[in-house]
């Protein structure tokens, strides 16, 4: 899998709606190699997409179409300056991925200590999850190509309510330390109030 992040303020939010609801009609029809997203909206008004693929390949025929360009020049007009882009050539999954079933979603941006041993701890911890966290449905870890060892996580909830209330649960603490002891520092948590799923 390959995801593709999209990321900027916005300043027409309706027009970006529209322009989605467009795609998804005109454009994904013909999107070879498209397998779904994940957007959404922060309470301070910049969007969120984590876009999948199943490949880079697939992605940049994609992007190289001439009516995803045409589509692409209007959306653009949506934000203040242009969107930052992540390309994400290594993706874990944990408890299935992502799902459109979520009423919640939080993404984690971060930097780890040691890729590779947080890519093993983290597919470790996930027999653990699925008893500690009923609410969370899946999560999906995408490293950026363009970061030294950086990476967005997005974790799929049944509700934010449910989040909520479990995230204050210390019967977690020690797992959750350990999951935080493989961050190079402290992440940024992103909360999707408003989501786009696909």
């Amino acid at each position: 899998m390959f995801i593709q992040i999209i990321e900027g303020k916005l300043t027409d939010k309706d027009l970006l709606q529209r322009q989605l609801q467009r795609w998804r009609k005109e454009i994904k029809p013909s999107a070879t190699g498209y397998l779904g997203s994940t957007g959404g909206y922060t309470a301070d008004g910049r969007t969120f997409a984590l876009v999948r693929f199943e490949s880079e390949d697939a992605a940049r025929a994609n992007s190289e179409r001439p009516e995803q360009d045409a589509w692409w020049n209007e959306t653009v007009k949506a934000f203040d300056g242009e969107p930052t882009f992540h390309a994400c050539r290594e993706v874990d999954t944990l408890l299935g991925g992502g799902t459109n079933d979520a009423g919640f979603v939080q993404l984690i941006r971060g930097k780890a200590k040691d890729p590779a041993a947080m890519r093993s701890g983290m597919a470790e911890f996930e027999g653990q999850l699925r008893e500690l966290r009923p609410d969370l449905l899946g999560i999906v870890v995408a490293w950026h190509a363009d970061g030294d060892r950086e990476f967005t996580q997005a974790a799929y909830f049944k509700s934010e309510a449910e989040a909520r209330k479990n995230e204050q649960n210390t019967g977690h603490d020690e797992t959750r330390q350990q999951y935080q002891d493989m961050f190079d520092g402290a992440p940024t948590f992103v909360d999707l109030v408003e989501l786009d799923l696909d």
